[in-house]
């Protein structure tokens, strides 16, 4: 293979350059591999792998393959930049492309041919081109840049195109990695055998992987990444970083690393799997692992990116890591830790309820939440009703839940719930089941919401919208949810909470002592992070596999709220007036007073008559 000018080293390619790359391509011989993940930083030969497997299934072991991008832009680009050049510069290459506009095949931006096979090209914005292209080896580049479609990741969708080569498949997907909980990337790495490259101390013949953390330089404070604020300051000097060996603390030169990197496979160093290998061999490697890359460069752009407030690039790109954007979100052991045994009776603090739930294709989930002044909130109920919401017997369950949950106060009084919401939202005819079910139940105040984002700095709950339902499409009424929003409330909530020093107050969450461990989870499950790019935006995200039905039916619960509106001072007031009435022995229903105890005195203001407080009848806005 030869590399082509406008690269570091063109020429002839030496593996001694890259030592790193040796087994991944070698993978593509193996008949138990069928699949390579290169979660690898940027400039350290990711891309030249992939070409050199494609080379060999042109040139030496001819097969049809499929080359995918994140754009077509992308695929225009590695078609101009890299393979071209790279076919240009390999005679063995060029003599059995199709010549382009020739007779004996295709030469063009959308196929190469050559003798026992084709090179067919995709991008991940394209549904159609991954659905109209199959073959047995498949190479996706950048795949942490794909867009997300409905049908699935792109990845998956193409690489289940080749199912039907059986044995015969094989699969290498390369990128620098992305957010943590959110790179594609990661997660395939992960689901590999996680292979390291180990490399031996010149000083004490240790055998250790490179670690970011045992670089150091003059002025370096921290240890790690997450601590990158503890480094802001002038006094670095980043000519003298060195490698210090985990194992002696001795410092490798630039020279002695290249040397460790160059001489590790003989010396039995290289790359080492951390799990059993199972058809999947996964690699990670950063900029370190470059023969190419000194030190000091490594820690100038570390530097430069701390100025700017850029450490995700810097942990993305040299480091080969997920960045953890920090942003609004609360952790579910600091609320666990707060929630006590509530009393046999409604806690005095409640003054309005509410039900929240949420819809899922097997299932009801709701929360009963009761609201006090000033946001303060007690969860009083949290439940599943098992059921198909297209059969429809499930809602049955969940009208009767909101018709029988009574809850006692103090003075044997009770209360039920004053307003409930229902999701509306998924696919393949749940909405409809639920709007069939909604019907003719708004004056009962039971509620459809849809979710929607983004929705930074809109109401809550705007204006309802109209959808029709049934045989004669009555209409009913959904109100749009500003999730986003609701959210931010809900975890400022459990945060002020969690930092309060009383139990109790404007914004605390109450939660029952028996409530179990997973809610807490669920509650907490999504963090707003924070985006650059042309448009800095903010949107709330969370890991692949959690759960989060307890937040949406919390953002449910207080969506009802803010349809209708209480006057919780009013209502305070008039449960105040109520319990005064019923110690004077008073009928509230009446205006006239009964003495108690004697006569009331002439020019006894406590004993003057009260004057009944006006009720007027108010709709929801």
């Amino acid at each position: 293979m030869k590399i082509p000018e406008g690269n570091a080293v063109p020429g002839y390619y030496r593996i001694l350059n890259a030592p790193i790359q040796r087994e991944p391509m070698d993978q593509f011989t193996n008949p138990n591999c069928r699949r390579v993940t290169l979660m690898w930083g940027a400039q350290i030969g990711k891309t030249t792998c992939a070409l050199g497997a494609q080379g060999f299934a042109i040139a030496q072991q001819p097969r049809s393959q499929i080359m995918m991008q994140p754009s077509q832009g992308d695929l225009k680009t590695w078609l101009e930049t890299k393979f071209q050049p790279l076919a240009d510069a390999c005679e063995s290459i060029t003599r059995l492309l199709a010549k382009p506009r020739g007779r004996e095949g295709v030469n063009n931006q959308s196929m190469k041919s050559y003798p026992g096979g084709f090179l067919m090209f995709a991008w991940a914005g394209s549904t159609k081109t991954m659905r109209s292209r199959s073959a047995p080896f498949i190479v996706c580049d950048e795949v942490d840049g794909y867009p997300a479609t409905s049908e699935g990741h792109p990845v998956s969708l193409i690489w289940q195109r080749s199912a039907t080569f059986g044995d015969d498949r094989f699969l290498i997907e390369i990128s620098t990695p992305t957010v943590k909980h959110h790179s594609y990337i990661e997660a395939a790495f992960q689901s590999g055998d996680q292979r390291y490259f180990h490399v031996r101390c010149p000083h004490c013949d240790a055998l250790q992987v490179l670690n970011w953390s045992n670089v150091t330089w003059t002025g370096r404070k921290s240890s790690d990444l997450a601590d990158a604020e503890l480094d802001a300051h002038d006094d670095h000097d980043p000519d003298s970083a060195a490698y210090m060996c985990e194992e002696c603390g001795g410092l490798w030169s630039d020279g002695q690393r290249i040397k460790a990197l160059r001489e590790a496979e003989r010396v039995g160093g290289g790359w080492k799997a951390t799990r059993p290998f199972k058809g999947h061999a996964s690699y990670h490697a950063w900029e370190a692992y470059s023969t190419f890359r000194k030190l000091g460069d490594i820690v100038k752009d570390y530097l430069d990116k701390l100025k700017i407030d850029d450490l995700q690039s810097f942990a993305n790109v040299t480091l080969s890591r997920t960045y953890e954007v920090k942003g609004d979100g609360a952790e579910p052991e600091t609320l666990y830790a707060l929630r006590y045994t509530f009393p046999d009776h409604l806690p005095d603090g409640v003054l309005y309820i509410t039900l929240g739930a949420d819809m899922q294709m097997d299932r009801l989930e709701y929360e009963i939440v009761g609201w006090g002044e000033n946001g303060e909130s007690w969860s009083l109920e949290y439940g599943v009703l098992w059921g198909d919401p297209l059969a429809g017997e499930v809602f049955d369950d969940l009208e009767r839940v909101i018709k029988s949950s009574t809850f006692t106060r103090s003075d044997g009084s009770e209360m039920k719930i004053s307003a409930s919401c229902l999701d509306t939202g998924g696919t393949t005819g749940y909405p409809q089941a639920a709007w069939d079910w909604l019907r003719g139940k708004t004056g009962r105040r039971i509620f459809g919401v849809k979710g929607y984002s983004p929705s930074w700095g809109n109401p809550i709950v705007p204006g309802p919208s109209r959808r029709k339902s049934g045989k004669n499409r009555r209409k009913v009424d959904i109100f749009p949810v500003a999730v986003d929003e609701a959210k931010l409330v809900v975890m400022r909530r459990i945060n002020q909470t969690v930092s309060s020093s009383m139990q109790g107050g404007p914004g605390y969450m109450h939660v029952p002592e028996d409530r179990e461990e997973e809610w807490f989870k669920q509650i907490t499950a999504e963090k707003m992070i924070y985006k650059k790019g042309n448009v800095n935006r903010r949107e709330w995200v969370k890991p692949d596999k959690a759960r989060n039905e307890a937040l949406d039916c919390r953002v449910y619960a207080y969506a009802a709220l803010k349809i209708m509106n209480p006057k919780m001072r009013a209502i305070k007031s008039e449960n105040e007036e109520n319990k005064e009435r019923e110690e004077e022995n008073i009928n509230p229903a009446s205006n006239s007073h009964v003495a108690v105890e004697g006569e009331e005195k002439a020019g006894d203001k406590k004993a003057l008559p009260r004057i009944a407080r006006r009720r007027k009848w108010r709709k929801p806005q």
